[in-house]
């Protein structure tokens, strides 16, 4: 039991939920234009798996190359705790990018490129000599780049190839992929809020360290809510394929909701901001 809770922590939970709703929503989007009648569970699963596989390798590899800061800013991680042995550490990245290699190279092109891809910026994140998380703009870069425009843009061809035998991306996607985009941005910078005193040690350079966290969660807030007034008032100004009136209004409570959650968030207090940005 023990072993199964540090694994679920090493694997950090909110990103194993994050990937697995994402993957799911691209799924149903392309089988929605089915009609339903092929569901292709197992390529569904196979293509879970191996982005589960590819996430757990990305964030694993974080924690082997950053157990010091760890110590500081989230001390209750398997590697910075002592839980786990570096040796551990380093075997369940490996059979973790093995098994998400493996299995892409059987599914099919789109998915090997989204986890191809996605090791690649995952790695250069964390390794020197790039060790990119250093600089707040191409920390944010990786985190866009595959949260934002990968995982939409490539998950959705290879739903859409295999079950519908189109790689075309409809104007849904596209949309989806801009407000993901957006959000993906803000979530670059929320998740250093927490982590700015253990930054300002290793001088990993933030944008909370550059400009206060103050400034950062506001920016971020408003960028958000631009998202959702444009998604509300998107139906009405463009030819839409799904409900115009029920898209609206449900973007309307989602925003209600996320002002709701940032009024109860104290940047005095790491566990409210990791809450707010795992919400988001």
């Amino acid at each position: 039991m023990d072993f199964l809770i540090n694994f679920i922590r090493f694997s950090r939970l909110h990103t194993v939920i994050g990937t697995t709703l994402s993957i799911l929503a691209l799924y149903l989007l392309a089988l929605s234009y089915s009609g339903y009648q092929d569901w292709h569970l197992p390529e569904l699963f196979l293509t879970l798996a191996s982005c589960l596989g590819a996430n757990i390798y990305i964030v694993g590899l974080n924690q082997i190359t950053d157990v010091e800061i760890d110590r500081i800013n989230k001390p209750y991680l398997p590697l910075a705790s002592g839980a786990f042995s570096m040796r551990m550490g380093y075997g369940l990245i490996t059979i973790s990018v093995l098994l998400s290699l493996g299995i892409a190279f059987y599914i099919g092109k789109y998915l090997l490129y989204t986890v191809l891809l996605s090791l690649a910026l995952g790695t250069a994140y964390s390794l020197p000599p790039f060790r990119l998380k250093r600089f707040y703009f191409w920390a944010a870069f990786c985190i866009i780049a595959v949260r934002g425009l990968i995982v939409n843009l490539l998950l959705f061809l290879n739903f859409h190839f295999i079950i519908n035998g189109r790689q075309n991306i409809p104007a849904a996607v596209w949309l989806l992929t801009c407000a993901i985009f957006v959000f993906s941005i803000v979530i670059a910078w929320f998740k250093d809020i927490p982590d700015m005193e253990g930054d300002r040690q290793y001088e990993i350079r933030t944008l909370s360290l550059r400009i206060g966290a103050r400034k950062v969660f506001l920016a971020g807030n408003i960028l958000i809510s631009m998202v959702f007034a444009c998604l509300v008032a998107f139906p009405f100004l463009w030819n839409f394929e799904l409900n115009g009136i029920v898209f609206s209004v449900a973007h309307v409570l989602l925003l209600v909701l996320l002002w709701g959650a940032n009024s109860r968030v104290d940047l005095r207090k790491k566990v409210t901001v990791q809450q707010y940005y795992q919400f988001i």
